[in-house]
């Protein structure tokens, strides 16, 4: 029996789309909260330019979330959608 011969085209753009669309998807199902530590990590800034950038911000601010002087954190979905809508401002 023969072998046949298989050309497939590939988008590669779309794919990268696709999967971060689906790490995205697992990440609103999966975090509730975040740290300035996870926070610097998914969004590829250092802790000091979210900090001077958007920590600072009253919008921020608002769904800041310690007890006394422990460590902060920000609801996932709400401090996403407040980075977003600073840096529509910049």
């Amino acid at each position: 029996m023969p072998l046949a011969k298989v050309n497939v085209d590939v988008d590669e753009k779309e794919i990268k789309d696709f999967i971060n669309m689906q790490l995205e998807q697992a990440l609103r199902e999966s975090l509730f909260m975040w740290d300035i530590d996870q926070m610097a990590k998914r969004t590829c800034m250092s802790k000091s330019f979210l900090e001077n950038e958007f920590l600072h911000d009253p919008r921020m601010k608002l769904l800041e979330r310690r007890k006394e002087k422990g460590k902060r954190f920000w609801f996932y979905e709400e401090s996403k959608q407040a980075m977003k809508s600073i840096m529509d401002e910049w």
